[in-house]
């Protein structure tokens, strides 16, 4: 730990020396601006600014940031200065020797009417935009999620990984917040997993990766933030696309997105429909090492039949109240409905390895879930210069209803042992207000303030009626299971932020404060337990930039974790008869400080980011896993896990993210992530007064490598992943392989698309997992969420045909204020 804090410390105290020394060069002038869309004077994000030196003919440049700002340094010369945005006519400056900084104002592009026919929907940009302060994945141009959902786009981002679970992470850590358009929603869900594989991907138009969020972010997730942004297309008159989905294993989907805009309104949309079966299966093999126990191994061979079908759409509207404000309303609605057959096949032997039993369980689930959400969105930009007030109102609400029933057949003997019958109702209602206001002072300082009030209630019940007497008697509630659970959250918080330049260093530091309410209501067990808290979270970042690109970053954040729903609920649930979770309602926040050095580099061929990080977390949470002394009617030790309070967790990390163009015709996309973990903390089972020592170390890394290559109108794509093999105190996981293929060609005249994607094309996507418990168990497991899959995809443009440039437009690091 010490060598650790050592090795981050003297690259801070390096930077900040580097940003001591450094001043700005005689020879070095800079070129600044905001470039605006004529008529309506909406800033023009991406917008393309190119310097030719008319001495050396050589070509520089940058683009616009989120608000159509820019900042370019560039040698003193003459230069030809020309601003281009696409469908837009450009901006061109004589030759002019430039020998001191230049303010060109306020641009504005006005529409160019021969091209309104050829607008563009899918812009053929970098799949990464690698920026200042985060990463910018657009799905666009990523073949091998067409078809598919947001799981399948979190899976391709860089420094994101999404297991066989569809559990997601960020830089190896599960606890990212994830949100939704900068907001947190119901879409995420109380499932996340299973709720972002109900978003179709073509419903997303980007996803922003945040690890150093500023003061203006929620606190939760002390990873870091993902924010998906869904598509909602600005452009004049009236365009879209449908896309129609076949694939196998079964599976049928269309998808529809357009956007109708004039003077003063824009309408949007995106709908999609699918209907997929997903297979899947595991295997366990469980050696319980107890001289007693009766079933001494246990071998279990499951097969998921998985069939979903699910409806997303989305629409809103967008009126310009005049030309510096407007109002957005947006409704989303999600419909699932689920029909899975799960079985499994159980073998049951004594120490001698005697067959002592064979069953075959059968699961049949039917689930209902629907999420609706309901947003309004006030904007005024005030002037020009960017002053700017933010009014956001959302309310949703989540329902999912679950029924299982559940048979078991002694195979030996062809006769029924076991019939089950749970139920699982799970609601949430959400209310969000939040209010941002940005006040700039001249044109280097800035200054920040907001509210967010943020309000859950989540309700949970659990039942389970077991048959008792066979073969024909009833079923009997179990009263040691049953129970309904309601959790109510109000956060309240404030922040302020301060942003200023200093020539080529950027400050931006802020301090947020969040008070927590909850109300916890056990209503089998007449329960109510209350508390609240508050906390200061404050945040730095430090940036440097040098010219042609090239940037370094400091910072830091305190981040929570709040525990909420099942890790509360003391109640038992189970996954099976002789695997039960529960709860702990003592279960308090988890506080994380966070460093974050990160070094930026761009090249005529590629564009380097790295990042060299440092998390300290006390009071973590530890998942505990033990035997509970008590056994199954088959015979099988029942264990039960549970999380608490128990460990000090440190993790340090490096990763870097490539972007190179070898040839105009290739393009590769890089991602590499190492980092150690490494936990101290004791547990003593209160039943056995065994201690189990939950200190360890854990390395572990992840690779990701995406390849396109365009041969005329055809496009390959070639996604491969591997996460390495990794640990905690009680499990081994080995490393995991994954290669994705995908190909797409263009026809009539670029106006539709034909794609065909095979995932996981070597059925190499497997988890495997060892598991010890000291004197109880030793586990082997293997787990495959979803076997290997082929989707064809036909994609029709109307009123809109996609476009190719020369050389990819990429971001120049953006305005150092935004996040």
């Amino acid at each position: 730990m010490t060598k650790k804090i050592i090795l981050l410390l003297c690259l801070f105290l390096s930077a900040n020396q580097l940003f001591a020394q450094a001043k700005s060069s005689a020879d070095e002038i800079k070129i600044t601006g905001k470039v605006i869309e004529a008529g309506s004077n909406m800033a023009l994000e991406y917008a393309t600014i190119v310097l030719k030196n008319t001495k050396t003919n050589a070509i520089s440049g940058g683009i616009t940031d989120m608000e159509g700002k820019f900042s370019i340094s560039a040698p003193k010369a003459t230069y030809e200065i020309s601003i281009k945005f696409i469908s837009f006519n450009s901006k061109n400056y004589p030759a002019k020797n430039i020998t001191s900084d230049l303010d060109l104002g306020v641009i504005k592009l006005s529409e160019n009417s021969k091209s309104l026919d050829e607008v563009v929907i899918v812009a053929e940009k970098t799949t990464v935009d690698i920026r200042l302060d985060k990463k910018v994945f657009n799905i666009g141009k990523d073949l091998s999620i067409r078809g598919g959902n947001a799981s399948d786009v979190l899976g391709n981002v860089p420094s994101v990984q999404v297991d066989v679970e569809g559990t997601v992470s960020l830089r190896g850590n599960e606890n990212v917040t994830i949100l939704i358009d900068g907001r947190p929603s119901a879409l995420v869900g109380l499932n996340g997993a299973e709720a972002l594989r109900q978003i179709p991907a073509e419903a997303i138009e980007k996803v922003e990766v945040i690890t150093s969020p500023s003061a203006r972010y929620d606190a939760e997730g002390t990873a870091g933030i993902l924010n998906i942004i869904l598509r909602k297309n600005k452009l004049t008159g009236f365009n879209g696309s449908l896309q129609l989905d076949l694939g196998y294993p079964e599976r049928l989907g269309a998808a529809f997105n357009a956007n109708w805009r004039t003077e003063k309104w824009n309408l949007f949309t995106n709908t999609g429909f699918r209907y997929n079966e997903t297979p899947g299966n595991s295997l366990s093999e469980s050696n319980f090492l107890s001289s007693t126990a009766q079933n001494a191994r246990v071998i279990e061979q499951r097969n998921f039949g998985r069939l979903g079908r699910s409806l997303f759409t989305s629409f809103g509207a967008e009126y310009y109240l005049t030309k510096s404000s407007s109002i957005i309303g947006n409704i989303v609605f999600n419909s699932g409905n689920d029909d899975d057959v799960n079985t499994n096949d159980i073998q049951r032997y004594d120490a001698n390895g005697g067959l002592n039993e064979a069953t075959f369980r059968t699961e049949s689930e039917g689930e209902d879930e629907q999420r609706i959400q309901y947003t309004l969105d006030y904007v005024n930009n005030f002037d020009q210069k960017g002053r700017k007030l933010s009014v956001n109102l959302q309310y949703s609400t989540e329902m999912e209803d679950i029924l299982n029933n559940i048979t078991e057949v002694d195979t030996q003997i062809n006769e029924l042992n076991d019939l089950e019958q749970v139920i699982e109702d799970q609601d949430e209602n959400r209310a969000l207000l939040q209010i941002d206001y940005v006040h700039p002072v001249g044109e280097n300082i800035q200054y920040e303030a907001g509210y967010r009030g943020n309000y859950r209630d989540i309700f949970n019940s659990f039942y389970l009626a077991e048959r008792q007497v066979f073969p024909d008697g009833p079923l009997v509630p179990d009263t040691g299971l049953n129970n309904s659970f309601n959790y109510e959250e109000f956060v309240n918080a404030a922040y302020f932020q301060y942003g200023q330049k200093f020539n080529n260093i950027s400050l931006l530091a802020g301090l947020r404060y969040e008070y927590t309410s909850i109300e916890i209501e056990q209503q089998t067990a007449t329960t109510v337990d209350s508390r609240s808290y508050g906390n200061l979270f404050p945040t730095v970042n430090l940036g440097y930039e040098f010219k042609d690109g090239e940037n370094i970053t400091i910072g830091y954040n305190r981040r929570i974790r709040r525990p909420r729903g099942r890790n509360l609920n003391p109640f038992p649930s189970r996954s099976s008869e002789a695997n039960i979770y529960t709860g702990n309602v003592e279960l308090n926040p988890v506080i994380t400080d966070a460093v974050d050095i990160g070094y930026l580099k761009r090249w005529e061929k590629f564009t380097l980011s790295t990042s060299l990080y440092y998390n300290i977390s006390n009071d973590n949470w530890e998942r505990i896993q033990e035997d509970t002394g008590e056994v199954t009617d088959n015979g099988d030790p029942i264990t039960r896990r549970f999380p608490i309070n128990l460990s000090t967790s440190e993790r340090v990390g490096f990763e870097f993210t490539l972007n190179y163009r070898p040839f105009k015709i290739w393009n590769i996309n890089s991602d590499f992530n190492l980092y150690q973990v490494t936990t101290d903390g004791d547990y003593t089972n209160p039943t056995t007064n065994v201690t189990q020592s939950f200190d360890f170390e854990n390395t572990s890394y992840f690779i990701r490598l995406n390849q396109k290559i365009t041969l005329g109108k055809t496009d390959l794509q070639i996604n491969s992943n591997y996460r390495g093999p990794s640990q905690n105190a009680q499990t081994e996981s080995q490393g995991v392989f994954s290669m994705n293929i995908a190909a797409s060609r263009d026809f009539f005249d670029e106006k539709a698309s034909l794609s065909v994607n095979f995932s996981d094309v070597f059925n190499s996507r497997i988890s495997r997992r060892t598991t010890n418990i000291p004197g109880f168990l030793d586990q082997y497991s293997e787990f495959q969420w979803r076997e290997p899959q082929f989707r064809v995809s036909l994609v029709y443009r109307f009123n809109q045909k996609k476009k190719r440039f020369g050389r990819d437009r990429e971001d120049n690091g953006g305005d150092d204020f935004e996040e």
